[in-house]
């Protein structure tokens, strides 16, 4: 069996020393969060131990109890939730079908987790009237060594006693990946491959058009001059842009060509004519490699 304990807000330090399972006090009522469950929350995960979580219920605003308990106990995968059904300190405690209410409430809100009963003996023998108790029993009776609650009904955790200020349990699983299969927590959902973003096609240029030249309007130079405007060689604007390969654009064509003069004619100088493959690495400068 497992090592357990449980503790509240009057535990400040609590000793987690050869304990498997921590049970956190989350919540009472409508209003009251334990002060310390956070604290109390990291130092069990911290300590490599399973957590669970329970609500001290009270009479009446079932759903909205529920809804408090989750919201303090903020539970994570593989967790315990636990309605604590007992006596109120004003004597007042909740009925049966009030329990089974809390613990279908709960389920709702976290349907993969599980969600248990705590109570003692007198509750479950004499107030019980329905065996409800969720996920499972969680049984305190002190009276008898750990592991033999007096109770016929399958348990899942007995609290058998009180030990340097804090309460002691047993948890009926042989080990820790028993509880952690028992509680959903064994197996962690591999996340999905992240797709593979296709490769980007390799940028092909437009073919280069026949008969542009210096002089000429036919092919059109517009396409050249927002090439070389794109790569930095001109500056022009849209209104400017003309089907004539006249000096700006030639202009532009002798920039580029000196910063690149492997494209420029052999024995020419002062080329300003694009040809074939100077055309092509232009455009692909200009953008095939944004």
């Amino acid at each position: 069996m497992l090592k357990a304990i449980d503790i509240s807000g009057l535990q400040a330090h609590p000793d987690m020393d050869g304990v498997d399972v921590v049970l956190i006090k989350a919540s009472e009522g409508r209003t009251y969060a334990n002060p310390l469950r956070d604290a109390q929350e990291k130092a069990a995960r911290g300590g490599g131990k399973q957590v669970g979580w329970y609500h001290f219920l009270w009479p009446g605003n079932i759903q909205a109890q529920a809804e408090w308990f989750v919201r303090c106990a903020d539970p994570r995968p593989g967790d315990v939730l636990a309605c604590d059904w007992e006596s109120t300190l004003d004597n007042t405690a909740a009925t049966c079908a009030e329990k089974d209410q809390f613990l279908a409430a709960v389920k709702r809100l976290c349907p993969h987790l599980r969600v248990i009963l705590y109570c003692n003996l007198d509750f479950w023998k004499r107030r019980d009237s329905t065996s409800e108790c969720g996920d499972g029993l969680w049984i305190a009776d002190p009276d008898v060594p750990a592991g033999k609650p007096r109770v016929t009904h399958s348990w899942v955790i007995h609290q058998y006693g009180i030990r340097g200020g804090q309460d002691v349990d047993v948890c009926n699983f042989a080990s820790v990946q028993a509880w952690k299969d028992w509680a959903g927590a064994s197996k962690t959902p591999t996340p999905p491959p992240k797709p593979t973003p296709p490769k980007p096609k390799p940028y092909v240029p437009p073919a280069f058009p026949k008969g542009l030249a210096p002089g000429k309007s036919t092919p059109s130079a517009k396409p050249l001059q927002r090439a070389l405007r794109a790569a930095n060689f001109m500056a022009i604007s849209d209104s400017d842009l003309s089907d004539t390969y006249g000096p700006r654009t030639e202009a532009g064509v002798g920039r580029f060509y000196d910063k690149h003069p492997q494209f420029r004619s052999k024995g020419k100088p002062h080329d300003t004519a694009i040809g074939p493959k100077g055309w092509a690495f232009l455009f692909t400068l200009a953008y095939g490699r944004k």
